[in-house]
């Protein structure tokens, strides 16, 4: 076996990590395959395509603030023989983000509407899209927040530019000035530029 030179302080400086995690294996694999150096390449790139992927993803379900790690996989639909499997299905290739509509999840408590919301949440993001999973209050309440320390109009566009926000128990506690502004005020400036599910 050849001996591989020392190249991680390159591949750090380089901020390959994908590569250096990798290259002994690939080095390995590519003499005992006797693959073409090509051949050798391609496999280490993919290998550091795959970390960044992984870490965009990684980066995004923190920031969406799942309450859990809900799917659809996950899902009774046997609970609910009247749900409409193929709507949600059609749902969860995210279409609808892209045509920038949205979603309303209606039924009585305990059905599994933040279930559902949280996996169409979490196949977004599987998708590349940024994505925010808030209850109204605490949608609010950081909306208030912002406003106390002089940063509101930043917190407002970064809510109405997300490419997904889901609020979650909607409606369960009356909107009072000047939430109910606030809240109006939103859905408007999200309205037919970026999808919310409700």
């Amino acid at each position: 076996m050849h001996p591989i030179p020392d190249l991680t302080p390159l591949l750090k400086q380089l901020r390959l990590s994908g590569i250096l995690d990798s290259l002994e294996a690939r080095n390995r694999e590519a003499i005992d395959r006797k693959l073409a150096f090509t051949e050798f390449l391609s496999l280490l790139i993919h290998d550091e395509v795959a970390r960044r992927d992984n870490k965009k993803l990684s980066l995004r379900m923190r920031r969406a603030n799942f309450r859990s790690q809900k799917t659809l996989e996950g899902f009774d639909f046997d609970r609910l023989p009247g749900l409409n499997r193929a709507a949600i299905h059609d749902l969860a290739t995210c279409r609808f983000i892209d045509e920038k509509v949205a979603v309303l999840i209606a039924g009585p408590c305990g059905t599994g509407k933040s279930h559902l919301a949280q996996a169409l949440g979490h196949a977004a993001a599987r998708q590349g899209h940024d994505v925010l999973f808030s209850t109204q209050s605490q949608l609010l309440a950081s909306l208030r927040n912002a406003a106390a320390v002089g940063t509101y109009d930043r917190r407002f566009q970064y809510l109405a530019r997300l490419p997904l926000l889901i609020i979650d128990d909607f409606g369960l506690k009356p909107l009072r000035s000047p939430d109910d502004e606030d809240f109006h005020d939103l859905i408007a400036e999200r309205y037919e530029r970026a999808a919310t599910i409700l």
